[in-house]
Formats: C-alpha cells, structure tokens, sequence
C-alpha cells in the first residue's frame, strides 16, 4: 500500500463528553479527512475499490472522514487517527485469494472408508454376542 499520509488534512475541535475544565478550553478531537477523488496515491482500479468497499464511510464530496477523541493530546489523537484511516483504506484495498476447490486424494478416501468399515464390524459385533 501506497503512503499517502501527505494527503490528509486534520481539523481539530474541543472533546465532548466529561473531563473538566480540560475539555472546555483544549481543542484535542481531531478529525481526519482524505479526498479519495483526487488522491494521487492510488490507480483508478484502486481508488475504485476503495469507493466501493467505503462508500458508507466516503461522504457526497469523496472525503473520507475519521474523528477521534479517545486521548486528552491533540498530539496523541492525531496519531491515533492516522493509524486509523490507514488500517481502514489497507483493509479496503485487500483482495482474499481466491479458494481453489481441492479434491482429497485416493489413499485418504480408501483410509477414511476403511475406518468406517472397522468402526462398523466393531458395532457389528457388538450386537450378536451370545452369554
């Protein structure tokens, strides 16, 4: 995958939720976004792919958007949404190998039916025993 991290832009914004007088005066929520569009890390296939596999994620304007609050740093949340957007567009981008349908070998079929067989004359035998 293609590091396109010079690409984003950050907004910063004060936290809600509790923290005291911290979250009233610090603007420590950052939000990330990335213009897929007019991305120039990627191929038309791959920015193809990831419109498609984020398009819950991709608003009207083909921003890519990511806020994080987790940390009281500004510092530390940026980093945190970096990471973030990252991981989301690499786990976009991945193709799962296709499965090649394998058939089992014929010492494994005569092995298996052999089994069975002994399992069954062991049952077999079970049930006709005379005391």
């Amino acid at each position: 995958m293609k590091d396109f991290t010079k690409e984003l832009t950050y907004k910063t914004s004060r936290s809600s939720g509790a923290g005291g007088q911290n979250v009233n005066k610090v603007e420590t929520s950052v939000t990330v976004m990335w213009n897929v569009a007019e991305s120039e890390a990627f191929s038309i296939e791959g920015k193809e792919l990831i419109f498609e596999r984020l398009k819950n994620r991709i608003n009207s304007d083909g921003i890519l958007q990511l806020t994080v609050s987790e940390s009281r740093t500004q510092l530390q949340n940026k980093k945190i949404a970096t990471e973030r957007i990252l991981q989301i567009v690499k786990k976009a981008l991945f193709i799962p190998k296709s499965r090649k349908p394998t058939k089992p070998s014929r010492s494994k079929i005569e092995k298996r039916i052999k089994a069975k067989k002994e399992l069954s004359q062991k049952k077999e035998n079970r049930r006709f025993r005379t005391e």
